[in-house]
């Protein structure tokens, strides 16, 4: 089985409970502390086996990871691990999953391989938002419920408001219209990529 590692937690003796994105379910594995088991971290992708145990939680096995051409680059792992940690607490609560969000991160891998991290990341965060049917492309303001046809705030899960109705960054309104509708960061300069990539780290 392959899965990307989104959660971990230390439990006695230096033991980890590992949660796993998989292609199809979201999986919490036991995994005993040893010198002779390879390195797992936030954010890798691992080949692995389950062992069924006694008790109601298998044992992670076998454990091979899959590495990507950028895993050395500190600037683009520390991102893509800040966003990984985001999926455990927005899924944590399903056992099985659709595919999209396995393949939304294998393609997501590629295109930091070309692309600038922040905007790859953005880019993949839309099409999550657009596929849970959360991306807001009527721009009606959460706070006042009127229709934004100006400058703009944006609050966590990238919903628009108005400036005057939210005290936060403000955003020019045809670029986030464009972004929203195209997925594409193209017409952002890089500080509105990373003020962003900051709203977004509140959660998805």
């Amino acid at each position: 089985m392959q899965g990307y590692i989104i959660d971990i937690k230390a439990v006695k003796d230096d033991d980890l409970i590992v949660t796993l994105l998989c292609e199809n379910e979201l999986i919490s594995s036991y995994r005993f502390y040893g010198a002779r088991h390879s390195n797992i971290n936030i954010g890798y992708k691992i080949d692995f086996e389950l062992e069924k145990t006694k008790s109601s939680i298998a044992r992670l096995k076998d454990v091979i990871q899959l590495g990507f051409p950028w895993i050395l680059n500190s600037q683009k792992m520390y991102a893509w691990q800040r966003y990984l940690k985001l999926f455990y607490s927005h899924l944590k609560e399903l056992e099985e999953l659709e595919p999209f969000y396995f393949f939304l991160l294998d393609n997501l891998v590629l295109k930091i391989e070309k692309q600038n991290v922040y905007r790859a990341i953005l880019e993949s965060y839309l099409l999550l938002l657009e596929h849970e049917g959360r991306l807001h492309i009527d721009f009606e303001c959460l706070i006042c419920e009127i229709e934004i046809s100006s400058n703009l705030s944006i609050l966590r899960g990238f919903l628009p408001v108005h400036k005057e109705c939210i005290k936060g960054k403000v955003f020019d309104y045809k670029k986030i219209k464009e972004l929203f509708l195209s997925k594409k960061t193209i017409n952002l300069n890089d500080s509105e990529v990373e003020n962003l990539f900051e709203i977004l780290l509140l959660g998805l």
